[in-house]
Parts: structure tokens; sequence; C-alpha cells
């Protein structure tokens, strides 16, 4: 009976000094949510557009808008443990998608990836991490699903940890991405492996990315969404989904919506990168080259007309021949496709936001 009472008197009294865990609710003011460029006012569902705004984009534009791709939790603290507690309407999945990139949530702490949580069948997922084996301050920073909506139920710490600030970006501004599935992530194997993720990491800049699979179709609605934003750049990257016509249409009046709001933002415009078809149809590479060209023309343009903020990024740089391994289905980056793209773009991003030069 001894030998029984003594641990059950041991665990009785250490969980006594272990006080109650603090539970965060989705609107606690510790938890910064970044990412999401309208959060503020429908604050805290996980939407990318705001509910205002919905009768002004198409349907599928506003359903691609649940997806809170790119958007991060942030939070310095000295727990050692983090509960993650959160719920997706929706658990089927996509072919070329892993359950983590399009449904899941990735943990990076101090900067470096820890782990992933991922839905059950039922759509939830709870998640028990350690942070650390010791009571010191850490970044952590959760990325949150890529093609999928998700509901925060809250986060559980360590009773009596201090919560505080996470630190500062490089610049006060976010960049805003605005593109096509590729842009939105597809199809990364995690959610902070897109290459808007990759960037801000790599730059130490907040992001916001407004790619809608399927429908980065340049509407002058989402240009005026986007010219509500006050960015540090944009970056135009939605060649993958019009045809070379609509692409020379739009492309105009969707950088003069911009330039209305933002004269001297600094606008990138990327042109295709490599797609494996065009080696084996020349109309597959007859149209890219089409789209290359356009965003090349248009960009010299502007330049010529004045615009000294606007700027073309050669696509090929981001995804070449030689690296077409880096796709998941001959369309779709992979994480290391992803990795191709951050690489072709990040010197441009440095330059215009006079960030010093990196690795």
């Amino acid at each position: 009976m001894k030998r029984i009472l003594a641990p059950l008197v041991l665990f009785i009294t250490s969980a006594a000094f272990a006080g109650t865990p603090i539970e965060l609710k989705p609107d606690s003011p510790h938890l910064h949510v970044t990412g999401l460029g309208w959060y503020s006012e429908d604050a805290p569902i996980l939407h990318r557009l705001p509910l205002r705004l919905k009768s002004t984009v198409t349907d599928a534009v506003w359903s691609l808008a649940q997806h809170p791709s790119g958007a991060r939790i942030r939070f310095r603290t000295d727990s050692t443990h983090l509960i993650l507690a959160a719920a997706n309407p929706d658990t089927s999945t996509m072919h070329h998608m892993t359950t983590v990139g399009q449904s899941g949530f990735d943990l990076y702490v101090d900067g470096a990836y820890r782990n992933s949580a991922w839905p059950d069948s039922a759509g939830k997922i709870r998640k028990d991490w350690t942070l650390g084996p010791d009571r010191r301050l850490r970044e952590v920073t959760l990325y949150l699903p890529l093609y999928k909506a998700v509901t925060l139920q809250g986060i559980t710490l360590d009773a009596d940890s201090k919560i505080e600030e996470p630190a500062p970006y490089a610049i006060p501004n976010p960049v805003v991405f605005y593109g096509s599935s590729i842009t939105q992530g597809g199809c990364a194997e995690n959610p902070g492996l897109s290459f808007t993720a990759i960037l801000g990491r790599r730059l130490n800049v907040d992001f916001i990315n407004l790619g809608f699979s399927g429908n980065g179709l340049g509407e002058p609605a989402v240009a005026t969404a986007l010219a509500e934003l006050s960015p540090s750049a944009y970056v135009l990257d939605y060649w993958g989904n019009p045809s070379p016509e609509m692409y020379r249409d739009t492309l105009p009046g969707f950088v003069a919506t911009l330039r209305a709001r933002h004269p001297k933002v600094p606008i990138l415009i990327t042109s295709p990168f490599w797609f494996p078809s065009e080696s084996g149809s020349p109309e597959a590479h007859a149209t890219q080259e089409r789209k290359r060209s356009i965003t090349s023309d248009f960009v010299k343009a502007r330049r010529k007309a004045g615009d000294r903020q606007i700027f073309f990024v050669d696509g090929l740089t981001m995804l070449s021949p030689t690296q077409s391994h880096g796709l998941v289905d001959g369309v779709h980056p992979n994480s290391l496709g992803f990795q191709f793209c951050a690489d072709g773009l990040e010197p441009h991003l440095r330059r215009v936001l006079k960030l010093r030069a990196g690795r």
C-alpha cells in the first residue's frame, strides 16, 4: 500500500505545482495573425478576403479565399510545450498534394522547422509539441493550411508561461503576391514550403498570399481589393491561368488599378517558368513564349513611359528546363520546385526592398 500511495502523492503534488495551463482562444491578443490582409475586419475568421467583398468577386475566388494560405500565427513564449486544437470542415484530399500541405499546420521554432499537424478522418486537429527542455523565450510560428478552410479552436501553453510580442520583421509592410494555384502553394508538401513562405523566412518580411487556384485571371474586382492594402511591394504571378489574349488584355488594367493608389510601390511581374510539355509540343511552347513576350514587352513599355518602379522577372530563372524535376505533375511545383522559384525571385525582391544581400 505504501508503495502505491507514494507515487500517487508525488503525482498529485507535481500536478498542484504545475498549475493551470494557459488557454489561448482564437481571439487572444497574444496570438499575432499575419498574412491575412483584412483579418481585423472579421477576426477570428481565417480567410483571405473580407466578408464585405464577397459580392464583388466570383464564387470561385471567394471559395478559395477561405483557404488561409500564407497565414501565420506568431508569438514568443518560454513554454516548454504547445498544444494546438483546430478543425477542418472538409477532409477530402487532392491526388497531387499531401494532407499536411493541403490541410495541416507547420510549426517553426526560432526560424527552424520543428514538426507538422494534420486532421484525422473527422477533420479534427490536435497536436502536442515539445518546444524545448528549458524555460527560455522562443520564437513560435505556425503556418496555416494552403488549400483548406480551418477553424482555430485554441492553443495551450504551460502554466505561468511568458507570452511576448514576436520579433519585428525587417520592414514594416508586407509583400503582396497575386497569382494562380502556383502562388497559392500547390503543390508544396508543407504549408511552410510555398515559395512565398520560403521568401518570407529568407528575407524576414511579412507577406500576403492572394493566389487563387485556377482563378488568377486578373479580374478588376481583385485588383481593386489588392489596391486597398499597404504593401512594401506587389508580385504579380498570374500568368498560369489566363490565355495569352486574356493575359495581354487584363495586365494593363490590373497594374493601372494598383498604380492609382500606389504610384511608387514596386511591382514585380513574373513571366512563365518552364513547363515540360514545351519540350514535346510546339503549341504549348508557343503559348508560353507568347506570355513571356507579353510580360516583358508590357514592363518595358511601362518603364519607357516613366514607371521606374515596375520590374520584369524572367520565370525561366525561377524554374528552368533543367529544373523540371521540381514539378509534381508537369505544372505545379513540389517543395523542391518552390525552392527553385524562391531562389529566382529572391534577388529581385532584395533589390526593390533595399535589403542587404543574403545567403
